[in-house]
């Protein structure tokens, strides 16, 4: 019998915070201490605006990590989803400084301040099939290509730094609608819908929690999400009730991939895939392949090679 998400061993937290944290940079060695100490693994993010990241561990390790964040007085209210995994699907420990949390490069974005109207996943169906909503989906094209919510618009952004210009080309059309936007956590909506309205779209809307809070409460038979969701760890993707999805990473270009797509002859694991097939040179395939030959190699000896994920949600 396959277990249920809530039955495996490691537990996912996706966690945000956007606060006013001007002693960022002194958190950093504490808060990895806190972590390895822990065996937590992932990433956590610092800023002056805050703190953003993914982390895995067991449960009580995560549940004394968000205890000790929720401890610091500008962290209290984090934002937090949890999935779960058999394994952990992080490497190593990463605790990095940063200018922003998530990177959009436009100065003066005060999520706490500006943000557009939260809404929860049991009333989101209503808002996103009214007719008169623009419904936008804020990540980047390798997400939003193995799912999205229906009838969504899909920026075709390859970095959150390119929404604010599509957003500007778009203010015409944007203004006046209700605009209902989503994101993986939350976080980058956040920022999206402040961005929004500071170009004077007044009426915004952001999907509380995100897809992930979405996938997690919502029945499967009554959603609207299409296809599944792009995850910053090893797990790749998860779909409805945070299963683990079927989606897989291409280690040559990190796109991810449908098992269609795994059954490509441009597919070679490690080397090449639809995506990048015909955009990578001869040198760079070679030196896949001996990447590729150095994992199999450390799988056989039980020591994993380190080749890393995605670290930006």
């Amino acid at each position: 019998m396959v277990p249920s998400p809530e039955d495996l061993p490691v537990r996912v937290a996706a966690l945000y915070r956007f606060a006013a944290l001007p002693d960022h940079e002194a958190l950093r060695a504490p808060l990895a201490a806190f972590c390895c100490e822990r065996g937590i693994r992932g990433t956590l993010l610092l800023a002056a605006e805050g703190i953003n990241g993914t982390v895995a561990g067991t449960p009580d390790a995560i549940s004394s990590l968000v205890a000790h964040l929720e401890a610091i007085p500008a962290l209290s209210g984090l934002d937090v989803k949890y999935s779960h995994a058999e394994t952990l699907p992080f490497h190593r420990m990463k605790v990095r400084l940063k200018k922003e949390i998530v990177t959009m490069g436009v100065e003066g974005i005060d999520p706490e301040r500006h943000a557009g109207t939260y809404v929860d996943p049991a009333d989101w169906n209503a808002l996103i099939s009214d007719p008169d909503t623009l419904v936008v989906d804020t990540r980047n094209a390798y997400e939003t290509a193995i799912g999205t919510f229906s009838g969504a618009e899909d920026p075709h952004t390859e970095t959150f730094r390119e929404f604010p210009a599509w957003a500007e080309r778009n203010l015409n059309r944007l203004k006046g609608r209700k605009v209902a936007m989503f994101c993986t956590g939350g976080i980058r909506c956040e920022k999206a819908t402040a961005f929004m309205k500071l170009q004077g779209v007044e009426e915004v809307y952001h999907l509380k929690g995100g897809i992930l809070k979405y996938l997690e409460e919502v029945p499967s038979s009554e959603s609207l999400w299409q296809g599944e969701c792009f995850v910053f760890d090893e797990r790749v993707s998860v779909g409805h009730g945070l299963e683990i999805g079927e989606a897989s990473l291409c280690r040559a270009c990190r796109h991810p991939l449908t098992p269609e797509e795994r059954s490509s002859p441009q597919f070679e694991e490690g080397v090449s895939c639809p995506h990048c097939c015909e955009t990578r040179s001869v040198k760079d395939r070679a030196r896949y392949a001996e990447r590729q030959r150095q994992v199999e190699l450390a799988e056989k000896r039980g020591t994993p090679f380190p080749i890393g994920t995605s670290t930006h949600r």
